[in-house]
């Protein structure tokens, strides 16, 4: 009876995330016209800031006992969204991408990468460390606002009453929409840690399968959403974001609350994170994430969960 009320409050959970995905890309897409800021910028801040609500309440919640669970969450959400999200996404629609996103964006969220690789070394995550993660998060906001004032007219328009009435409107969509983004994956990951604790899984399983797929749900459903919209620049904005923060604020914030140790193991999931980080640079070459390159990271990713499991 108890398995089959986890399994209700994860499909509550789910339909929480479809609903706040769509009412976060509706008012992030009106804002960006508003304000005349492309939807890639959008897509690497407001949305992705939104869909990362989940990874963060997660960590502040394992901070301290359980940080195998922040590790492998931020990790495996790292992979889930490049091999998950946007390999379903590639599948259901191919994604046009900008030069700018292979010139810049993609090589910044590898360069991310490499930091924590680096800061791992010693076998520990200190506070220090999660200091230096959230100065890298603060020097990355303020790149992300500047590259985003670049991108506005230079006309100096008077805003009116009936434009603040549509920012109120827009702001209110993105506020309920992360809301619901939070609760509901709350409601998907507890439930699902619970149901996955009846098999008797470790916490750096649970945290690098269960939690960060559960939490990058938001990233997926969100993503699809903009997508079929007709906003791919949003859903690829999305994931690159959302990777970024992953590390810089969310590990910043859990290693400042309490340090994080690494275990030697952890390296190899470091590698395959950015194996598919890479994968994703080589396939922006073209120009395109293709339905076939959708296919390849798709399998990736479930070849990668299987071998995890079964390790």
């Amino acid at each position: 009876m108890d398995i089959a009320i986890n399994a209700l409050l994860t499909a509550v959970g789910l339909a929480m995330l479809c609903f706040g995905g769509n009412w976060l890309v509706s008012g992030g897409v009106v804002i960006a016209k508003k304000l005349r800021i492309s939807n890639l910028v959008i897509g690497m801040t407001v949305v992705a800031y939104g869909t990362s609500t989940p990874e963060l309440a997660a960590s502040i919640a394992a901070a301290g006992e359980h940080t195998e669970i922040i590790l492998g969450n931020i990790i495996g959400s790292n992979i889930a969204n490049v091999g998950m999200v946007i390999g379903i996404a590639a599948i259901i629609v191919p994604l046009a991408v900008s030069r700018t996103t292979l010139r810049k964006e993609i090589p910044i969220m590898l360069g991310v990468s490499l930091l924590l690789v680096a800061l791992s070394v010693d076998g520990e995550l200190s506070q220090y460390d999660g200091g230096i993660l959230l100065a890298s998060l603060l020097v990355f906001a303020v790149y992300t606002y500047r590259d985003a004032k670049k991108q506005r007219d230079e006309a100096d328009e008077e805003i009116s009453e009936t434009k603040n009435g549509v920012y109120l409107k827009a702001g209110g969509l993105i506020v309920i929409g992360v809301v619901l983004l939070g609760v509901g994956a709350y409601f998907t990951v507890e439930n699902a840690v619970v149901l996955a604790k009846e098999f008797g899984l470790s916490e750096k399983i649970i945290g690098l399968t269960v939690i960060a797929i559960g939490t990058s749900l938001p990233e997926l459903i969100t993503s699809i959403i903009a997508i079929r919209k007709g906003h791919t620049d949003i859903g690829v904005g999305n994931i690159i974001g959302s990777n970024i923060y992953n590390i810089l604020m969310i590990m910043g914030v859990g290693a400042a609350l309490g340090s994080v140790l690494i275990a030697p193991g952890v390296f190899i999931d470091y590698a395959i994170m950015i194996a598919f980080s890479l994968s994703l640079l080589i396939a922006i070459k073209l120009g395109v994430i293709n339905k076939t390159m959708g296919f390849v990271l798709a399998t990736a990713y479930v070849a990668y969960l299987i071998v995890t499991f079964l390790i």
